[in-house]
């Protein structure tokens, strides 16, 4: 059972280090896996913080996705109810009925053969940086690049448009970002993609996702829309993010690199421990209680939002023996960074394709890769929902 401190206290955010997650949230973790917490708005609800609790509540029915249940950790946020289409947000049976629609456009075969796809583009990418000289900014010129030239092809959004979604996205990302400015951002990127799943509704379908969920007659444009939104928007930000936060910290631990060009790691593990040890979504993922119970010995009540820590539980020493040390021998396994249960990111198999292809690539391309600036001149984006690197000029 879990003694609960006394007194709810607000989600720790501050860093001491750039691939650390803040030390406050770590001592949290060991003095009570479970905890209350204070939310910006002024509510309280839980946090939780420990591996085996993490994975547990996300595979208990009992903590929901519905959006009219989940307030915002680190911003205040009135809860509304979900739009249309966006399944993230849905509990089944509606998130059956969207996901059983995308499980099919996301297989492991399917993804597997878009392999020479990706590795043309990577190549295409290093080309461009080669031809450049250095020092380049890895972010735009390779780490954005690679992973926004998938997701469009895929999807059938014209990549020459990519400024504006990228755009939008950072600008919605942003914690700091007004209210009104977020949602005149979604606006014009549901305005965007409307007009392009309009189109698609003819009688002859794109062998695209979004020719194939337009043809979904069942399926609203709303509903379209909306799950391509999703799609595209975590397609390109949380990739483009791995690749350029995984790259600082490949060349802030030579040893770790050393190991991956030896050979004496693959890169699976590689890409697998970068994945525990990153957690670039470092403020969630988010339930909602639907029902007075109790879990691990803490009661909670129906409507209470609870903020389930994948980064803090991916650095459980219970768990994972020496969290804190990036280790590939270890090889990540099990970590959270995915999620787990029903909404497990569904185009995983995608993602990890991207980053083993394009960490390769790149470090084949260029084998004396370094950073071009002292390591702590590196910005990162401590603002976004995403973590990663905001500027990183390398050069080799």
């Amino acid at each position: 059972m879990t003694e609960v401190p006394a007194g709810a206290r607000p989600l720790p955010t501050t860093r001491t280090t750039p691939l650390d997650p803040p030390p406050e949230l770590l001592e949290r973790q060991q003095q009570c896996p479970v905890d209350r917490l204070r939310y910006p708005d002024g509510s309280e609800g839980w946090l939780i913080t420990g591996y085996d609790q993490v994975r547990a509540a996300l595979a208990d029915p009992r903590f929901s996705s519905q959006k009219y249940l989940l307030r915002s950790p680190i911003q205040p946020q009135e809860p509304t109810p979900a739009a249309p289409g966006f399944f993230v947000y849905t509990d089944p049976p509606e998130h059956t009925k969207y996901r059983r629609l995308l499980t099919g456009l996301f297989t492991l075969r399917r993804m597997s053969q878009l392999a020479e796809r990706v590795k043309e583009i990577a190549t295409d990418a290093l080309d461009a940086m080669e031809e450049a000289g250095p020092p380049v900014d890895l972010v735009p010129a390779f780490a954005l690049a690679l992973p926004s030239l998938v997701i469009c092809e895929l999807l059938g959004v014209p990549y020459e448009d990519r400024e504006v979604f990228q755009h939008n996205s950072t600008v919605i990302q942003d914690i700091n970002t007004p209210l009104d400015q977020a949602y005149a951002a979604l606006d014009a990127m549901q305005k965007y993609l409307s007009g392009l799943v309009e189109r698609r509704r003819g009688p002859d379908p794109s062998e695209d996702i979004l020719g194939g969920l337009a043809a979904h007659e069942e399926l609203t444009v709303e509903e379209v829309t909306n799950i391509c939104f999703l799609l595209l928007a975590a397609g390109h930000e949380t990739t483009a993010n791995m690749l350029s936060l995984g790259t600082y910290a490949l060349l802030t631990n030579p040893d770790q690199l050393a190991m991956l060009r030896s050979g004496e790691t693959t890169m699976d593990s590689a890409v697998e421990e970068l994945m525990r040890y990153l957690t670039v979504n470092h403020y969630g993922p988010i339930r909602g209680i639907l029902e007075d119970f109790e879990f691990e010995g803490c009661p909670m009540k129906a409507g209470e939002t609870v903020t389930l820590s994948a980064f803090a539980a991916n650095r459980d020493p219970k768990h994972f023996a020496d969290p804190d040390q990036l280790d590939f021998a270890r090889g990540g396994r099990g970590q959270l960074s995915f999620g787990h249960g029903i909404h497990q990111c569904i185009g995983q198999q995608l993602a990890r394709i991207e980053m083993r292809i394009g960490f390769q690539a790149l470090l084949d391309r260029f084998p004396e890769l370094r950073l071009a600036v002292p390591k702590e001149e590196v910005r990162m984006r401590d603002t976004m929902l995403i973590y990663g690197v905001s500027s990183m000029p390398v050069a080799w």
